[in-house]
Parts: C-alpha cells; structure tokens; sequence
C-alpha cells in the first residue's frame, strides 16, 4: 500500500521525493536526484511546447531510427533531456527514441541507465493536441568507472527501478512510480513547481470505454477484434486520441483499456518495449492494473535489441482478463 496519502495535497514534488527517500534508511539520494533532473527537463520542454513558432513547430525534414519524421520539438526535448541527465551525473547511459544508438553522458560512476521517449506523439504537435514524454529507470548491472553497457540498457521491464510520463496538454502532470505506488504532479509554472494533485492513482478494475486506431482493426488478431465486437455490443465508448500518454492517463484516471496489438502490417506491433511498454506497464501494474501483449505480460519480456517494438494491450485488470480469454479461444 502506498503511504502517499500521508503527504497532503499541494505537497511540492521536491519534499514528496525526498520524503520518500526517508522511507528507505539504505537510500543514498541518486534516484531522488535523477527524478529532480527529469522533473528540471519536463518544465523546460512544456516552456518550449507552450511557446511553441515558426521556430519549432513543423518537421525536422529527417527520419529518426524507426524510420518515422522528426519533428523539431522532437529534436530539442532530446536534447533537454539528455543534457539534464547529463548534467545532473546519476545516468551513466540513455536510450532514447531519438537516436541509434546509446548515449554515454561520461558519468562513468553513476549508477542508473535511462529509456526514454523524449516526446512521443510528436505528429499532435501541429494541431495542439496532448503529447508526452515517457521514460523508464534501471539501476546499471556493470561496474562503475566505466560506461554503460548493451547488457544495462536490454533489462526486464521488472528490473525497473521507476518509470514515469509527463503529459503536456491543457496542465503539465508528471506522474511516476518507484514501485510503491503511482503519484501525479501538476506543474504550476507562475511558481516553477510541481505540485502534489494526484495521490496514490489507482485504475478502476473496470471499465467501459476502448482506445484504438479502428481503421486497423480488420488486420488486428482475431482475438482482439473479436473482444472489440463485444466491446460495442456493450455500448462501451470508443475513446482514442492517437497520443499515447494522453490515452494511457486517461484511461488510468477513468478505467478502460488501450490497445496496439500486432497487425497485418506491424507483425510484432509498433510500440517499442523499453521506453513505452515497459514504464507504461509498470506503471499500470503499480496502480493494480496490468499489461500484456494480448497473451503474456509485458514486464516478463527479456529485450534483445534498444529499439525492439512490442505489441500492448494496457489497462483495466478485469478489461484485460477478458482480452485474454479472447486471444486463447
């Protein structure tokens, strides 16, 4: 159970952090530093999202390593995170959507490796509808003094040491998990602080609204179109914005479930695991939700490669259940 409820609400995210830390006598303050640094790049990227012109609104006019167009903004909240997590000298080693291959920041003694989606849903940007940043935290498997390695970054989903996504959109709202519990943090920014506005966020066992691209569900499994069908018979509401973060947060304030299975088109989905599935599925699982490629759960999968894509199927735990039952007939 989540002691979150102790600290009241408006409780500044710094002293929530380093109350929490009081509850581990072992801590020594690296990941509550490292939090800080993701919070520090999060206000930065909602300024430049807010104030957002000609300057960085539009396409990069290159291809990132999933083949997909770079927006500016993506550019430059890579950027911010990384030089944070840089400068702040807790992250040894970061992977980010952004780049090939893994970035050492020269802090060969620290003890975290980051994976990160600096700013996922990017394509939004243009017409002003809600993106995020999503990122997932491990401790380092290697021994210091020099940088991280592959073998850091490809850990379990359940290896994870916290995970988080930051929601631009009407508020700016953190929310994260060390693995006792999930908590959200609304940003003030005429005072530069988050705020305490969500304390210990638990999904509802069940629900009644479905979060997909329809346009693709004759190249869904069989299983997955099959509960959708069921899914309509139940006058369940189809809610789905294209931005995962928001359709995810949503859905873990209201209930439902989120789909973005394997397809004719994308065999082994779209998503990728170590910086969207993996911190998306502990957070659900934390908030007694759970998450599955359709059969398996997400946090069992063992990566083999920094860009690996995995099909998800998140939310609702009674929802989910359900899903699968599908998927085995």
């Amino acid at each position: 159970m989540n002691d979150a409820l102790a600290l009241p609400v408006g409780t500044t995210l710094d002293r929530f952090i380093m109350k929490k830390q009081e509850d581990f006598p072992y801590a020594t303050g690296e990941l509550s530093q490292l939090l800080r640094d993701m919070a520090l790049a999060a206000k930065i990227v909602s300024r430049e999202i807010t104030r957002a012109d000609q300057d960085t609104l539009g396409s990069y006019g290159e291809q990132n390593v999933q083949g997909e167009e770079q927006q500016k903004l993506d550019i430059i909240a890579n950027i911010r995170f990384v030089r944070a997590l840089r400068n702040g000298g807790e992250v040894c080693t970061i992977v980010s959507e952004e780049e090939e291959d893994i970035i050492h920041t020269g802090n060969k003694n620290a003890k975290y490796i980051v994976a990160m989606d600096p700013l996922d849903g990017s394509s939004n940007i243009s017409v002003n509808i809600p993106i995020g940043t999503i990122f997932s935290i491990y401790r380092r498997l290697s021994d210091g003094g020099q940088d991280g390695t592959l073998e850091d970054c490809l850990q379990q989903g359940t290896q994870q040491a916290a995970a988080g996504y930051i929601l631009y959109g009407a508020s700016t709202i953190l929310v994260y998990t060390t693995g006792r519990g999930v908590n959200g943090f609304t940003y003030e920014p005429s005072l530069g602080e988050f705020f305490l506005s969500h304390p210990d966020i638990t999904i509802p066992t069940g629900g009644k609204q479905y979060s997909c691209n329809d346009a693709n569900v004759s190249n869904f499994p069989l299983g997955i179109q099959n509960y959708l069908a069921f899914c309509r018979e139940q006058k369940y509401s189809s809610r789905y914005i294209g931005s995962l973060v928001a359709d995810f947060h949503r859905n873990l304030l209201k209930g439902g479930i989120y789909f973005y299975p394997a397809s004719a088109k994308n065999k082994t989905g779209k998503l990728r695991l170590l910086y969207e599935c993996n911190p998306l599925a502990f957070i659900a699982e934390q908030a007694g939700g759970q998450a599955t490629d359709g059969i398996d759960r997400i946090l069992d999968k063992v990566p083999t490669e920094l860009h690996e894509r995995c099909p998800l199927v998140i939310g609702s735990s009674e929802m989910i259940e359900k899903v699968k039952k599908y998927m085995t007939l």
